[in-house]
This record gives C-alpha cells, structure tokens and sequence, in this order.
C-alpha cells in the first residue's frame, strides 16, 4: 500500500510570487495617470522655457527680490492711515459689505425659482436642458466681464457692480440648489404625492425642508465669495467700497502704508464673516 504525501496549501505570499515572478505590482498604471504625468511635464518644460526665454531688458534679479521683500515689510508691518481717514475706510468697508449682502440676496432670490427647471428630480425633459445650459453660460462668464457690460449702460458706480454680480451669484446659486434639490428625499415626495399634495405643497413640505441646510451652506459660501467679489470690481471697475480706496492707495498712489491698512480690514472682514456663517450654521443645524 502506497502512501502519498499530502502537499501543505501554499500560502497567498507564495502564489503571488510564482505569478508575478519576483515583481509584486503594487500599483496598476491608468492611462489618466499617464495623461496627468505627460501634462505635468508639458507645463514644467514650458515653465523652464518660458523662465529663460523672457526678455528681462537687463533687470537685476537680485535688487527686483530685495524691493519686493522691503514692500512686503512696508505693507505688513507697517500698515498706517495715510491718504484716507480710518473712518473713511470704514465707511468703504461698510459699502462693500452691503453690495456683497445684495448680490447674495437677490442672487439666492432667483436661484430658488430658476433652480427648480435645473433639478431633475423635480424638470425633465427639454425645459431642464435649455435651463443648465443657459445657467451654464452665464456661470463660465467672470464676474468682471458682467460688471464691464453693465457700466456701459448704467455707468461707474455700485449700480453696475451689484447688477453684474447678480446675475453671477444666481447662476452659481442655481447650480448649487438644484444639486441639493436632487438629494432630496424621494420617500418623503411619493408620500406627499399619493396623499394628493400639489407642487408648492411639495415643495413647502417635502424638498426645502431637507435642502435647507445645503442650500444655506452654499448661501453663505457665495457671500464670503461676492465680498471678496466686490472689492476686486471696486478695484477694476470702479464698483465703488473698499476695494476702489485699495487701488488708488496701491496704483496712483504707490501708497504702501494705506495699502497694508487697507489689507489687514479686508483679512478681518473675511474672518468675521466667516465666523459669523459657521456660528449661523451650527445653530440651524
């Protein structure tokens, strides 16, 4: 009677071995990844190129880095009301604050209508097509191409900053709802609507109330945005606040002093807001 040895099973270790060879792939390669690496080093060799082949016109690296550090000191640990009275950039600031409040408001104002032909949960059909591919549009368009069109026809002024701004606040804040809208609990619709609810019943009941705190999130975001929004378009397009009084101070000026000052209300602005939007947020939470 013959015996035979009962082999002991290999283990996973030894398996891989004797697929792979002594070469354990750790990682499969993607052709996202190969496309990814490829257009890193594409916007690196141009980088490099585009570093020696700029025509410096016999600029001195060297003192151009030593001028930049002396007015980075200036503005940062220097900042002083020079040209402008405190009360002055305040009064600004103020101005800036309420243009941002405007454009959030109205802008969230539309949105909660025209996001409704952008969700699809609640549009369907050619009407929810035409909808996100106008929001779209208007969306890619920068804020500052908006502001421009509107001082053509309203002139130089706050007007045309809060206008242009508007629309892109409502473009972005449309977007934003629909998505939430479409996270909606789909139980809680069917529910109302075999209880033979109509749509603003729905709406009331069923889609807002578990959107709220999304779409308040988003709201506050766009406001932390369109500040900062309407101090770039008051220094670009003369849409007035706080951020027209920086470039004067910075561009006719050369005022570094005010230019630091001006920097340092703005850095507090937003981080007042932002805690005023977190502390808003965790009490409806």
């Amino acid at each position: 009677m013959t015996t035979t040895a009962v082999q002991p099973p290999q283990s996973m270790d030894h398996y891989i071995l004797r697929t792979y060879g002594n070469k354990i792939r750790t990682s499969a390669k993607h052709r996202s990844d190969v496309v990814i690496k490829f257009t890193i080093t594409i916007l690196a060799g141009l980088a490099i190129y585009a570093f020696f082949a700029f025509d410096y016109q016999g600029l001195d690296i060297g003192q151009a880095f030593l001028s930049a550090l002396h007015s980075f000191r200036v503005v940062f640990l220097q900042p002083a009301a020079t040209s402008d009275s405190i009360d002055t950039l305040l009064n600004a600031l103020l101005i800036s604050v309420c243009m941002s409040f405007l454009c959030t408001i109205f802008g969230a104002f539309i949105a909660l209508f025209t996001s409704l032909l952008c969700a699809h949960n609640i549009t369907n059909g050619p009407v929810n097509t035409v909808a996100r591919s106008l929001v779209s549009v208007i969306r890619a368009v920068p804020n500052i191409i908006w502001v421009l069109l509107f001082v053509i026809s309203a002139g130089l002024g706050s007007v045309a900053a809060v206008v242009g701004l508007t629309f892109h606040s409502a473009s972005y804040l449309t977007k934003a709802y629909a998505d939430a809208m479409e996270q909606a609990d789909a139980g809680a619709v069917e529910a109302l609507k075999s209880n033979g609810a109509n749509f603003i019943q729905i709406l009331i009941q069923g889609i807002y109330p578990t959107t709220f705190t999304y779409m308040l999130s988003w709201t506050f975001f766009r406001l932390e945005v369109n500040f900062v929004n309407v101090i770039a378009v008051g220094a670009a397009a003369g849409g007035g606040g706080i951020g027209y009084n920086l470039f004067v101070a910075g561009n006719f000026y050369m005022d570094l002093h005010q230019t630091g000052l001006i920097t340092y209300i703005i850095l507090i602005s937003v981080v007042i807001f932002e805690q005023i939007a977190t502390t808003i947020k965790s009490r409806v939470k």
